[in-house]
C-alpha cells in the first residue's frame, strides 16, 4: 500500500507564497513521477505540473512561471513552490504519484486526500 500525504497549504494573501509537500510512504519500490492537480470549487480537476524521477517537468499555462515543482528522490518526496498567487489558484491541491510497489509490474496511480489553498485578502 501507498499513502501520500499533503501539506503546506492555508490562507495567503494575493501575490503570496506558498510551500506544498507531499510525502510517499509504504510498500514502494520506485516512483517514476510525482505531479500536483488541483480542483475549484463546481470545476474539473486539473493538472497543474508533474515531475519525473529524471527531473523533466511540466506546467499548465495558468501557473508557469510563478509556480516551480521540485523532487526528492531519495526521500520520495515532492514540493510545489508557489509566488504570486492569486485568488484564481484558489483550489484542493492533491498530490499524485505513479508507484511501482512490492510484488507490482507496472506502476500505478495514487492520490492523496488534498490540501486546502486559498487566496484571498
Amino acid at each position: 500500500q501507498v499513502h501520500l500525504v499533503e501539506s503546506g497549504g492555508g490562507l495567503v494573501q494575493p501575490g503570496g507564497s506558498l510551500r506544498l509537500s507531499c510525502a510517499a510512504s509504504g510498500s514502494i519500490v520506485s516512483i517514476s513521477a510525482m505531479g500536483w492537480y488541483r480542483q475549484a470549487p463546481g470545476e474539473q480537476r486539473e493538472l497543474v505540473t508533474v515531475i519525473t524521477s529524471g527531473g523533466s517537468t511540466n506546467y499548465s499555462d495558468s501557473v508557469k512561471g510563478r509556480f516551480t515543482i521540485s523532487r526528492d528522490n531519495a526521500k520520495n518526496t515532492v514540493n510545489l513552490q508557489t509566488i504570486s498567487l492569486k485568488p484564481a489558484d484558489t483550489a484542493v491541491y492533491y498530490c499524485n504519484a505513479h508507484v511501482v510497489v512490492v510484488g507490482r509490474y507496472n506502476d500505478d496511480h495514487y492520490w492523496g486526500q488534498g490540501t486546502q489553498v486559498t487566496v484571498s485578502s
